[in-house]
C-alpha cells in the first residue's frame, strides 16, 4: 500500500498497518511526545494501538516545542 507520512510517500507491505507500528517503523523515539493526525484528524494517544492506517491515508507526526523569549537590545 502507499501512504503519505509528513508529506512523503511510503510504500508499506500489506493492506493496512496499526498506527503504533507505523510510529515504530518511522523511528519516532518518544511516541508519548508526538501528536498524530490521520487524514486531518488528531488521534488520541490511547488509540495508537488500535487505529488502522490504510492505503492512500495521510499521516502527520507533529512535535510541539516550547519557545523562549527574544531580547532585542
Amino acid at each position: 500500500m502507499e501512504i503519505s507520512v509528513n508529506g512523503k510517500v511510503q510504500q508499506i507491505p500489506g493492506n493496512e498497518i496499526l498506527l503504533l507500528e507505523l510510529i515504530t517503523k518511522n523511528g519516532v523515539k518518544q511516541p508519548d511526545m508526538v501528536s498524530v493526525q490521520l487524514n486531518g484528524s488528531f488521534i488520541r494517544k490511547e488509540d495508537f494501538r488500535s487505529t488502522v492506517v490504510k492505503d492512500k491515508n495521510e499521516v502527520d507526526f507533529l512535535y510541539f516545542m516550547g519557545g523562549g523569549k527574544y531580547l532585542f537590545l
